[in-house]
């Protein structure tokens, strides 16, 4: 449905009515794991999809799986345990799994939903290594099934706004980038601290936000990697993972991204962009909500400070609709899984950058975007 336009052309369009899919043609999906992530932002979310609808649970707590059931509108015939995973194969309504269990648990339950005939969205970090990350993609391919790796900054207006204004160069090459997302945590028993759980403290958590930002927004892939580790000493958080860590990669346009991730220091998710013509800066870059965007350029014998305002959209909510696209039509996703491989390879470079203490140089990639599917659609 179109309306005609109401207000003047000097106001911001408001753009066409939602038009959701009835639900008998929604793709249905299965949410493994009730942790604070589905909790707080998945299952809210599929209330503002359009093309995927909430089917079926698995958790290992049946109560809290029956109470969030009830809450959601979940028939209790579509709840299951780990142990029963295998289940889900024989339910038809559900379509697509998302694997939103600790990072080591992953492997399993994507090669064990595409096995039963089941598309999967996987949660970032997709593994604990590029190893697993790779077997991933390979029982995918082999039982003809998509795998989407859960990029949710990829899909959010923000971000894609930040990523036009450096490939179009319309303020010139974008000459380096400092991006940085940091938290204090707490809680020394919670599964980000367990490196088999894990795979990683700070870096594969929330460092992967800045690596795959750099790596999304410019489309290239890094040449060269320098990095820096380190750790509160007997701080009781950090006795199998690390604390703190600072990478610089350098892309073969001459684009330098300077990145710094922690898991001590007080929160702060932003990213900073410099051009010949104009520095960006782009505040809580990547969080759930309150982006900000503002350009600093020269207007005549000023300078100008512009602030871009975007409508807010559930990014959770958008990386779900294109999963069920995805299913819908047979599309590759715009974040499949060789997307996430390419990140693991690169977390591991950083590694071993930061343990050498020297700069590690990687075969070069030429082609843009080389590990994404299609471009997304303006709409």
């Amino acid at each position: 449905m179109e309306f005609p336009a109401w207000t003047a052309p000097t106001e911001r369009p408001a753009g066409p009515p939602p038009a959701p899919l009835p639900p008998g043609e929604r793709v249905g999906f299965a949410v493994v794991g009730l942790g604070r992530l589905s909790l707080e932002e998945i299952l809210p979310a599929f209330g503002e999809t359009k093309q995927a609808k909430l089917v079926a649970l698995v958790s290992g707590t049946p109560d809290k799986a029956k109470a969030v059931a009830a809450q959601y509108g979940v028939s209790p015939e579509a709840l299951y345990g780990y142990a029963d995973f295998d289940g889900l194969k024989n339910n038809p309504a559900i379509q697509v799994v998302y694997v939103v269990t600790p990072n080591g648990l992953h492997k399993e339950y994507v090669v064990g939903a595409v096995r039963a005939g089941k598309h999967v969205l996987c949660e970032k970090p997709m593994a604990t290594g590029s190893a697993d990350a790779q077997a991933m993609v390979d029982a995918a391919k082999a039982a003809n099934r998509t795998l989407m790796i859960a990029y949710r900054c990829q899909y959010e207006p923000y971000n894609r706004a930040v990523q036009k204004l450096v490939r179009g160069k319309t303020f010139g090459a974008t000459g380096f980038i400092d991006a940085v997302n940091v938290q204090n945590m707490a809680a020394p028993d919670q599964w980000r601290f367990n490196k088999a759980l894990a795979g990683g403290g700070a870096l594969p958590d929330i460092g992967l936000y800045c690596l795959n930002g750099a790596r999304f927004i410019s489309g290239e892939e890094p040449v060269e990697i320098s990095a820096r580790i380190w750790s509160s000493a007997n701080d009781p958080r950090f006795k199998e993972v690390e604390e703190t860590v600072s990478f610089t990669l350098r892309f073969p346009s001459g684009l330098i991204a300077n990145c710094l991730a922690s898991y001590g220091l007080h929160e702060s998710r932003r990213m900073g962009l410099h051009a010949p013509g104009a520095a960006i800066q782009f505040d809580n870059a990547f969080a759930y909500t309150g982006h900000r965007l503002s350009v600093a350029h020269r207007d005549g014998e000023a300078e100008s400070v512009d602030e871009r305002r975007l409508a807010a959209k559930n990014q959770f909510a958008l990386e779900m609709d294109h999963m069920a696209e995805c299913v819908r039509t047979g599309r590759v996703p715009r974040t499949p899984g060789e997307e996430g491989v390419q990140d693991h390879k690169l977390m591991e470079a950083i590694y071993r950058a930061a343990s050498s203490g020297q700069v590690v140089k990687l075969d070069p990639i030429e082609k843009e975007d080389a590990t994404r599917g299609p471009a997304l659609s303006e709409g």
